[in-house]
């Protein structure tokens, strides 16, 4: 059978990137041009910014892909670009240099939805065995979703305010943490202990979750502390925050695979990196036993290897865009 090689575009937030993937699950060559200390001194994206920055990027992270596999687009069957949910500005950017690639070279147009793209990071680490539960936490999502074949997806729930990825980063910011905090945030939750008292949100029979009032608790927690002149302990502060925000996630995990009997858990998005969520599904899964797959912290971010990938499913399933194909800010997963 003849190898399908697909070239993926990721360009939804700050990261541009571009990622050549060998029948859906061997990584040929990636590259990524992160734009993190560009927006460090704003504490966070600032959206002209970073579409300006993909179109200083892009062309020269192609030229790098392309040498670093030792190929050529004629090598590539396909064009696998994000096209939503994401920053409007860096979607168009990406979606456009993809157009483009596809016209010139006559290779058919493969949209991905960026979710897809982070569910289907884990096929790069084992072959994907429905029906599966896919975990999605990142700064912009938080959603339980079924999947019974490829490119089935059924939302179960999902968060009614703040994702975790972005709660996780407004806590970082109350007790001073460089962007991004999130990761930071974890770190110093393995170094203190949860001596703060803070309330688990949402703890009902649902798929859904909630972080604006957990968000709004540290807030409040650290103001009053200020008040009373007491010193803040933010290691601590990190590890109760990280604790309820975990136990929020497990909590609705683990009644959705009770509910569904699901034997196969995929955990997809940024905050898959997250140390502490990977030890509690860890724990989770030897509880339940059910098979866990989490992938590689590379993986995690946003990069093109995760939408070459999901592109590579998509074009199996015969998903091909024209030219009139549009980026969209937000966009429901199907």
């Amino acid at each position: 059978m003849k190898d399908t090689y697909i070239l993926g575009i990721e360009s939804s937030c700050d990261e541009t990137s571009v990622s050549i993937v060998k029948n859906g699950n061997e990584e040929i060559a990636t590259v990524i041009s992160s734009q993190i200390d560009i927006h460090k001194s704003f504490g966070g994206v600032v959206p002209e910014i970073a579409s300006r920055n993909h179109v200083k990027n892009i062309t020269l992270v192609l030229e790098e892909c392309l040498d670093k596999a030792n190929m050529t687009m004629e090598d590539i069957d396909a064009i696998a670009i994000t096209y939503g949910p994401g920053l409007i500005g860096s979607l168009l950017i990406g979606l456009e240099a993809a157009k483009t690639l596809a016209f010139i070279h006559n290779k058919p147009l493969i949209p991905v939805h960026h979710i897809a793209g982070h569910i289907y990071a884990n096929s790069l680490v084992k072959e994907l065995t429905f029906p599966l539960l896919a975990v999605v936490v990142s700064g912009g999502h938080t959603e339980l979703i079924e999947m019974t074949d490829h490119y089935k997806f059924n939302k179960l729930g999902g968060t009614l305010d703040d994702a975790v990825g972005e709660c996780y980063d407004k806590v970082a910011r109350v007790i001073n943490l460089e962007y991004p905090g999130g990761p930071k945030l974890d770190k110093l939750a393995h170094i203190g202990k949860p001596t703060y008292k803070l309330p688990v949100p949402l703890k009902d029979d649902s798929y859904n979750f909630s972080f604006s009032g957990l968000k709004s608790a540290v807030i409040n927690l650290a103001h009053n502390e200020e008040q009373r002149g007491n010193e803040l302990n933010k290691e601590n502060l990190a590890a109760s925050f990280q604790k309820v925000a975990i136990e929020s996630i497990i909590n609705k995990v683990r009644k959705a695979v009770i509910d569904k009997n699901i034997k196969t858990v995929i955990v997809a998005g940024g905050v898959a990196a997250n140390q502490g969520l990977r030890e509690e599904m860890e724990k989770l899964k030897d509880e339940l036993g059910f098979d866990l797959s989490i992938p590689p912290m590379k993986y995690c971010t946003d990069n093109g290897t995760m939408i070459a990938a999901a592109g590579y499913y998509a074009y199996k399933l015969g998903r091909t865009a024209d030219y009139y194909l549009n980026s969209v800010s937000s966009e429901k997963l199907n």
